[in-house]
């Protein structure tokens, strides 16, 4: 019997807020509904996943420690951690698990300052500018991706 599908789902700093904050770029969905979504297709695929979110790096750091061998790949949103996070990077660098990076907003159309992530390196792909809609695109793809592994 093949292992279970597993995969742990990560949402950094400030997501908590997702229906209060910034509506006009973020929408009026709340973290709760985006979760939801995510549990849905997770059945569908066959998938059991762990989300966590935090405004702490370091707890963050510590889920992907503590994952890394449960987890068949992370999908991680680390929100204003992505462009300085060299703490986090190193953390998903070293689960040595395929990492998916996701932005509910098309980071490339926003500040300069957005535009740039130390995440990227070691993901397996980023998903931007589909709101809530990008984790899913992000199941899918590590599933796939997980199925060629088999």
């Amino acid at each position: 019997m093949l292992e279970p599908k597993r995969a742990l789902i990560l949402h950094g700093p400030n997501m908590n807020l997702l229906g209060e904050r910034e509506p006009e770029l973020y929408g009026d969905r709340t973290l709760a509904d985006i979760d939801e979504d995510i549990q849905k297709r997770a059945s569908e695929l066959g998938f059991e996943v762990r989300i966590l979110q935090s405004n702490s790096e370091a707890q963050l750091i510590d889920a992907v420690h503590e994952h890394m061998r449960w987890a068949g790949g992370i999908i991680v949103n680390p929100g204003g951690l992505t462009h300085y996070s060299i703490s986090l990077r190193d953390a998903l660098s070293a689960a040595r698990l395929p990492v998916i990076e996701v932005h509910l907003s098309n980071v490339h159309a926003r500040e300069e300052f957005r535009r740039h992530s130390v995440i990227s390196p070691v993901s397996v792909g980023v998903i931007c500018g589909f709101d809530g809609h990008g984790y899913l695109l992000a199941l899918d793809a590590l599933n796939d991706l997980m199925e060629k592994m088999i």
